[in-house]
């Protein structure tokens, strides 16, 4: 396996597979998502912008959505293979079809990790 997981933290060889499954609790009950809901990840870089409360990245530099059917968080080896070794940030969001939304995981290290070969 070439990725680790510890709470939120996530660490991940550069260019390698990513295969996680994601339970989703609303009001400490399993949920379920309905037709219509929306679950998305999107990583960043971890630097804020200087005395502003928005990070240097304009847009998320990886965006995936996770099928709400299977819940099952899958990045592929190019997904990572640019991204440069070191700390990002990512969060797991899910919106649902009346339009609230909901962010479960919020602000979580994504560590890119040097692969030796």
């Amino acid at each position: 396996m070439s990725y680790k997981v510890e709470g939120t933290t996530i660490s991940l060889t550069r260019g390698d597979s990513l295969f996680l499954q994601l339970e989703l609790k609303k009001n400490g009950e399993t949920y379920y998502p309905a037709s219509g809901d929306v679950i998305r990840f999107a990583l960043k870089h971890p630097q804020m912008n200087p005395n502003k409360t928005d990070f240097v990245d304009e847009v998320p530099l990886l965006v995936r959505e996770i099928p709400n059917n299977t819940l099952l968080f899958e990045l592929q080896p190019s997904d990572t293979a640019e991204l440069g070794f070191g700390t990002y940030v990512y969060d797991i969001q899910i919106t649902y079809a009346s339009g609230a939304v909901d962010t479960f995981i919020a602000n979580s290290k994504f560590i890119i990790t040097p692969e030796v070969d």
